[in-house]
């Protein structure tokens, strides 16, 4: 299994760290747009490997390098520059950088999953899908995975129940558009109903990443840990069901647009995309989610 990892700036960092302390691979590529601070970091990696039980090959190189990858996370991105800039607005930045990496990329490795993580990821998902030809079973956003795990720990906190106990998703938009699906919540079988708790607890998770960033100026483990739980239920073929960015066609109407659904991941990337139920209220949500990203898509296709 051979990863390659573009773009080593915070959250590319962290992600390398966690595939250093549980590695999944039998290499580890690192690409930065600066090739001296992906060197930096795969000699850094290298040494803290040498206290866990891997045999890991960890390197820096240039896409030349990546080919034949099994995996390519891609982190590439400008920084993000709180509070005056949104996530969708970082779409008119991020889109030179996806035009210049990813074509070559998947040149290099025309059999390879890829993982978005960049933002916005919806938008940059769908392009991938686009610049690379690939199938959109082998592309996947992390899409609102790292919200869903933020609304579960504060439910856990509430309910007093472990939080991978609880099956609770935010979907759509991974932005200011996204929402909880209230009517698929459950816990044992028993579902959760809608109340001003899990409202508060919705709006609280959709401030997270927000908060995070006012108070220490980016975010990075816990994207980064959401990322590795993609990529160990695709090296291991463990068909977790995850909420990730995928091509939506037809679902409520919807067409042509990536957006955070349930899905199934395993070793040849999605396997199935999940149809869940929706309240007309959640309905609604979801379409209005499609129209943002279907927006910024414009957007970002008219920057030369």
């Amino acid at each position: 299994m051979k990863i390659t990892l573009v773009g080593t700036g915070r959250v590319g960092s962290a992600i390398a760290f966690g595939l250093t302390i549980n590695p999944l691979a039998s290499e580890l590529l690192l690409l930065n747009r600066s090739r001296e601070k992906a060197e930096g970091d795969a000699l850094d990696l290298t040494h803290a490997a040498a206290l866990v039980n891997s045999n890991m090959k960890i390197r820096a190189g240039d896409i030349a390098d990546s080919k034949d990858s099994d995996v390519i996370v891609f982190t590439a991105s400008v920084p993000f520059r709180y509070p005056g800039q949104t996530r969708l607005e970082m779409g008119r930045e991020n889109m030179p950088i996806l035009r210049e990496w990813m074509p070559p990329l998947a040149e290099a490795s025309p059999n390879a999953i890829i993982v978005m993580v960049s933002n916005p990821v919806d938008a940059l998902a769908y392009e991938t899908i686009r610049l690379t030809g690939f199938d959109s079973t082998r592309v996947i956003g992390t899409g609102t995975l790292v919200d869903s795990i933020r609304y579960r720990a504060l439910l856990s906190t509430e309910l007093q129940i472990h939080a991978e106990d609880i099956r609770a998703y935010i979907l759509g938009e991974h932005g200011d558009s996204q929402f909880a699906a209230s009517s698929v919540a459950m816990t044992g079988g028993e579902r959760f109903y809608p109340s001003d708790t899990s409202r508060r607890m919705f709006e609280e998770t959709k401030a997270m990443g927000y908060e995070v960033f006012r108070l220490k100026g980016h975010t990075s483990y816990g994207i980064a840990m959401a990322t590795i739980t993609i990529l160990d239920s695709i090296v291991y073929d463990l068909r977790h069901t995850l909420p990730v960015s995928v091509l939506v066609n037809g679902y409520l109407g919807v067409k042509d647009v990536c957006l955070s659904l349930p899905a199934v991941i395993g070793r040849e990337g999605i396997t199935r995309v999940l149809r869940p139920t929706l309240s007309e209220d959640e309905q609604a949500a979801f379409r209005h989610s499609a129209e943002i990203v279907k927006q910024t898509l414009v957007d970002m296709e008219s920057v030369s």
